[in-house]
């Protein structure tokens, strides 16, 4: 009974979490609009809280057209594909249940994240367009550059905590949190953040003045509307895990929320003012700041666990 009662809880947060994109989208709106002093959705439902509903209707009732000479199997399968690896990844995320409480949940975290190149991947190729190539060549070099990065600036936390479980980190958090102490470390991977989800200013998979909005160019419909759920799905993912890690997590339920939201707010305050970058800058902050930085910082936190252990050996 147990484990129904687990696998219920699972269905009700990933229910949440789909719910919540719509939510996401809406905020999204409605902050740039303000940001650009316009009006933004406001007139389907009480200030415009049933536009999103609306637009998924309207995606999902549209029929599925299908490029010629395209790969049929591969078109489909790759936006479901990516919503899974987001939703199978949201499991990681401790809750009351503890449903998906593994002790190597890091690394669980990268092999999904990892994944989610395969997706952009395929449905570039898959749609055989030039567009959609040129924008899945992109996306993937700019994906792959920032995970490294990103899994450089991880494991110094790991070396620290000395635990590869995301609960941890919350745990040894309880007098100071990690964003006072490491916040060169917090400033890059929220880039890194950034760029690991196609947000502005790094959204080069999708620059719709050269690449007419790249690799997703062939989708309508029900495929454009779940590769958009995965999109912000792992949006309002990376935003709570910068509070698990960073700012104390799960020791504040009600600071859970409200950092997540927060920085779901950064994102969209990001996109709303920045410019975006220019393709060979993105790649330069990559590989001759971001990697630089945290490679010294690695070798840092290394040379520390190793005087420690001697010095308690």
């Amino acid at each position: 009974m147990s484990y129904i009662s687990l696998f219920i809880s699972y269905v009700m947060m990933m229910l949440g979490v789909l719910v919540s994109v719509a939510f996401m989208i809406l905020l999204e709106r409605s902050v740039l609009s303000y940001s650009q002093i316009r009006k933004g959705p406001n007139k389907v439902g009480y200030m415009g809280i049933l536009q999103s509903f609306g637009d998924a209707m309207k995606l999902f009732m549209k029929e599925q057209t299908l490029p010629m000479s395209s790969n049929l199997s591969m078109f489909y399968f790759s936006p479901v594909f990516s919503l899974l690896v987001i939703l199978f990844l949201w499991g990681i995320m401790p809750t009351g249940s503890g449903f998906m409480a593994m002790t190597l949940s890091g690394v669980i975290f990268f092999c999904c994240t990892s994944l989610g190149v395969y997706s952009l991947m395929g449905s570039g190729w898959s749609s055989n367009s030039l567009y959609s190539m040129l924008g899945t060549m992109r996306g993937v070099a700019q994906t792959i550059s920032y995970e490294v990065s990103m899994a450089f600036l991880f494991l110094c936390m790991i070396f620290m905590v000395m635990s590869y479980n995301i609960v941890n980190f919350s745990s040894n958090q309880e007098y100071l949190w990690f964003i006072v102490m490491y916040f060169p470390i917090f400033m890059c991977w929220l880039m890194s953040s950034l760029a690991e989800t196609n947000r502005s200013p790094f959204d080069f998979a999708e620059g719709e003045s050269e690449l007419v909005s790249g690799f997703n160019i062939e989708y309508g419909s029900g495929g454009f509307a779940l590769l958009f759920l995965a999109e912000y799905a792992s949006i309002m993912f990376m935003s709570f895990l910068i509070v698990l890690i960073y700012l104390g997590g799960v020791n504040s339920l009600i600071l859970m929320n409200v950092g997540g939201i927060y920085f779901c707010y950064v994102f969209i305050w990001v996109r709303g003012t920045l410019p975006r970058f220019r393709y060979d800058k993105l790649m330069y902050l990559s590989w001759k700041s971001i990697l630089p930085i945290s490679l010294n910082m690695l070798l840092i936190f290394m040379f520390l666990m190793i005087l420690l252990n001697l010095w308690n050996f």
